[in-house]
């Protein structure tokens, strides 16, 4: 019987391992809740400020909203388990939401990791490098030039405690 519940433990510790790594897309609303307003540093109204924020609109203006060699760097997870074409749930990842840079955040949504850097790093949170950008900021004619330092600077909407 002892050995039962041994193996029991060690399998729903590796199962646990397992499902560390599988991350998911919880869209912008599920940020928001915590990112919102003076208290909060108005990270949420800061984003809402930026052209990542209406990055769909402006391929939607221009008839390009179906298009997938746009919707990869205009929308949140384009096929990766955020926006998809035609599904219901697209308008929950129009633009270039948190967890385009950030990551999903099906886990480090949490109070308790948010509040401790390294465990939400560990789970899942990305911590922000210049290829994080290049990706969809590639220098080419359509994306223009980048300046990783400058464009940091140009979206800057880390929560600082006063």
């Amino acid at each position: 019987m002892k050995k039962l519940i041994v193996l029991a433990i060690a399998l729903m510790f590796i199962l646990s391992l397992a499902y560390a790594g599988d991350y998911t897309y919880v869209g912008l609303k599920r940020c928001k809740g915590c990112h919102k307003g003076e208290r909060k540093g108005n990270v949420y109204e800061t984003w809402l400020s930026k052209k990542h924020s209406k990055a769909f609109e402006g391929i939607k203006a221009k008839g390009e909203e179906k298009n997938p060699e746009c919707l990869g760097c205009h929308t949140t997870a384009f096929n990766k388990g955020g926006y998809k074409i035609d599904d219901p749930n697209a308008a929950n990842f129009e633009g270039v939401q948190c967890e385009s840079c950030h990551g999903p955040g099906s886990v480090y949504k949490k109070i308790s990791y948010m509040k401790k850097r390294e465990l939400a790093l560990q789970n899942g949170l990305i911590d922000i490098k210049e290829e994080t950008c290049t990706g969809c900021h590639d220098g080419s004619e359509h994306a223009g030039k980048f300046n990783y330092q400058e464009a940091l600077k140009q979206i800057d909407h880390t929560y600082r405690k006063k």
